[in-house]
Parts: structure tokens; C-alpha cells; sequence
């Protein structure tokens, strides 16, 4: 009857008033069960979301601690990258930025890398000063340790005869068109090959050599030659040299009859004829002034330069600016072989001829790009392209 008497009230029509009881039958027996309340009616009970859980804190408050946590889990690769490029900027700012991190974060990785071996491995004080001999010893491991990881990726990313990845490349100011050219070329015949090119003194190239931050260098082979055989048996490592040309030294001045066809070659002339002009050199500390140095004092005539530079660039400008000469290698003179206001003569009595050739490091395994290089530079059609633009400067 209660039943009935819902229907009758809630709509006249019975029909339809049994249609939305079934319904609402089926919807209560699918809900969760109703618990009892007092007054012996039943009130369901609404579900509720649980409440979210609150993430757990990894990380302490302070966060110099947060810094060296996340240091001792840092890739040991890493932490070796960081320590080597400590070690070429030698500045901690420097070095931070040049590693797109932190100054503190680069200090932890260090910290870190000391904990795992257990040595001290950079000298501390207000200023960078300097790695110890076991940091030393560390530093030489992670510089063996980056090369073979950066083989490896060129391995697995290359073959013999697609070679792929960064190339760097240094050459002493003198030599650095020469070595331009090699890259351009080198390029050409493999696009995959990224070269770099670096101007560097000579002593900056064997240490790049041997710490393994260059791949390939261009300079004087005479100094290697020494240090080779000065070097014995000692742990220093050897340097392979592969010679490439000699290098000639020319008179530049300006033209008293420009010409029309560019750079005038003139008669050959004495370096004491020389010592009496206006010259323009580069400085004491680089090998190409110890060479002309020696030149002069051969024949009696020291000298003392109007003008000092470390800039090739500077040397071809004074002459072509002003009143001033200068000794420059073939290689150079044929960079300003378009200049017809200049004029070059032969430096002779005496004849200086200086080795200049291709340097690598011994005892470690070669890119496939570097091997790409070394075929390049054993290449006739190179050696003729570069004996063209260096040495006598022939046609």
C-alpha cells in the first residue's frame, strides 16, 4: 500500500511511476551498501576522494647540503669533464661557465671526485693554484677517459669511409693559413668532419698534444725533434711528425711601382742588407722571432724592432699602412699575394729554411676522423696545393 500510495502521489499515472521505481531500485542496489543509523533508518553514505599523499622530502633544507648530495651521484665521466676543464681555464668561474654550470656545482663534482679516490686532488686556497701530483695523476686518467669515450661515439656513428665528429686542430701563427686550407679541404671531402683551427704558440701545441686537447697540430718539428730525443724513455709522451714543407722567409715593403697584377716578387736580398731598415716583428716569446733572431746574430746584426707584435695580421698591416718592413714566412706572403702596393724579396746569405709538418700523439688510438686527416695530409695533390702556397711560393 505505501508502495502504491508513493506511485498515486508522486504522479497519476502508475505506469510510469512503476518505471521510476525500478529504476531507482536498480541504482540503490548498485551503490555501496547504506550503514545504520539511529531512528532505524538507514542513511547512505556519500563516497569521499581520498586524500592526496603528501610527497615525501628527498631534499635537505640547506641547499649547499642539496649541492653535494646531487655531486656524489653525478656521472663519473662528468665529474672527470669537469676536472680537465679546471685545468685548461684554470679559474673555477671560468671553468663553471665554460661546463654551463654552477661555480658551487663544479666545486662539489671536485669534492666528490676527491671523496671517490681519496686523495686531494686540486690545491685549495682563495684563488685556483694548481692540481697536486695525485691530481695530476687523476687528470691525465680523465683525459685518456674523455678521448676514448669521444672514439667510441664517433665509432658508433661512423664507418672507415664516412668519417663523422670534431677534429681540433692547432698551427703556429706562421702556419695557420696553410692549415686553413687543409680544413677547408678536408671538409670538402668529408662533409661529416667538424674541424677546428686554433692559433697557438708552440709550446701551447705540444701540451695540447700531450694532454690530449688537440687531436692535430701544425708547427716547427725541429722543437719536437729535440724534445723527443730529449725525452728518452721518460713517461712523456712521444709526438709522431709527418712533414709537410719548408718554410722560406721573404723581405715584405711596400712597392715603389705598385703593381696591377698584385703582389711583386723581387730580387733576392742579404739579411744584413736587412738589419738597416725600419722593421717590424713579431715578439720574443714566439719561435719565429727566436728563427729571424738567429738569422740577424749570424751575419753580425742584431735588432731591435720598430714595432713588436704577436699578430701576423698586425705585421702585414703595418707594411701596407706605413713606412715599416718585415720578415715573414712564404706562407704568410702568399695571403697578401693580392696586394700589388707590396713587394717581396727573397731573404738569402743565409738561406733559412725552417721544417714545418703535422704533429700527433703517440701511444693513443687515432679518430677515424684524425686518420681522415693524417691520409689528407699524405695526399700528393695536398703536398703540391700546399708547396704552391708556402715555402718558395711557386706557381
Amino acid at each position: 500500500m505505501g508502495r502504491e500510495r508513493l506511485f498515486v502521489h508522486w504522479h497519476p499515472d502508475s505506469q510510469l511511476a512503476r518505471a521510476v521505481w525500478v529504476f531507482c531500485r536498480v541504482r540503490l542496489r548498485r551503490s555501496p551498501k547504506a550503514q545504520p543509523t539511529g531512528g532505524g533508518h538507514e542513511r547512505r553514505k556519500m563516497p569521499t576522494s581520498p586524500e592526496p599523499k603528501k610527497p615525501k622530502k628527498t631534499h635537505s633544507a640547506n641547499p649547499k647540503a642539496n649541492e653535494a648530495e646531487e655531486a656524489k651521484r653525478m656521472n663519473l665521466l662528468t665529474s672527470m669533464r669537469y676536472l680537465v676543464a679546471l685545468s685548461e681555464h684554470r679559474h673555477f668561474s671560468r671553468a663553471a661557465k665554460a661546463c654551463h654550470i654552477t661555480q658551487p656545482a663544479l666545486s662539489n663534482a671536485l669534492k666528490a671526485l676527491e671523496e671517490e679516490f681519496g686523495v686531494a686532488i686540486v690545491k685549495r686556497g682563495r684563488a685556483y693554484e694548481g692540481l697536486t701530483p695525485e691530481g695530476e695523476s687523476v687528470l691525465a686518467a680523465a683525459q685518456r677517459m674523455l678521448h676514448e669515450r669521444d672514439l667510441l661515439g664517433q665509432e658508433l656513428h661512423a664507418d672507415a669511409t664516412r668519417p663523422r665528429g670534431p677534429l681540433r686542430m692547432g698551427a703556429v701563427p706562421t702556419a695557420v693559413p696553410v692549415l686553413a686550407r687543409f680544413a677547408a679541404l678536408l671538409q670538402e671531402r668529408h662533409p661529416g668532419i667538424e674541424p677546428s683551427v686554433l692559433s697557438m704558440s708552440s709550446s701551447q701545441l705540444e701540451r695540447g698534444l700531450q694532454d690530449l686537447s688537440l687531436d692535430l697540430a701544425l708547427g716547427y718539428t725541429e722543437r719536437i725533434d729535440s724534445a723527443n730525443g730529449k725525452a728518452g724513455r721518460a713517461s712523456a709522451p712521444r709526438l709522431h711528425i709527418m712533414p709537410q714543407y719548408e718554410e722560406h722567409y721573404f723581405f715584405l715593403r711596400r712597392s715603389a711601382k705598385p703593381a696591377k697584377t698584385g703582389l711583386r716578387m723581387g730580387p733576392p736580398m742579404p739579411w744584413k742588407q736587412a738589419a738597416d731598415l725600419p722593421l717590424a716583428l713579431l715578439t720574443p716569446e714566439m719561435h719565429n722571432r727566436s728563427i729571424v733572431d738567429a738569422a740577424f746574430a749570424a751575419v753580425g746584426k742584431p735588432v731591435q724592432p720598430a714595432l713588436q707584435t704577436n699578430s701576423m695580421l698586425t705585421l702585414a698591416l703595418a707594411v701596407v699602412a706605413g713606412q715599416l718592413c718585415s720578415i715573414l714566412p712564404g706562407a704568410l706572403v702568399g695571403v697578401v699575394r693580392g696586394y700589388g702596393e707590396l713587394e717581396a724579396l727573397p731573404l738569402v746569405a743565409p738561406r733559412v729554411l725552417t721544417p714545418i709538418g703535422f704533429m700527433t700523439q703517440g701511444g693513443v688510438r687515432s679518430s677515424r676522423a684524425l686518420d681522415a686527416a693524417l691520409a689528407l695530409a699524405r695526399d700528393k695533390t695536398w703536398l703540391k696545393h700546399v708547396a704552391a702556397h708556402s715555402g718558395q711560393l711557386s706557381v
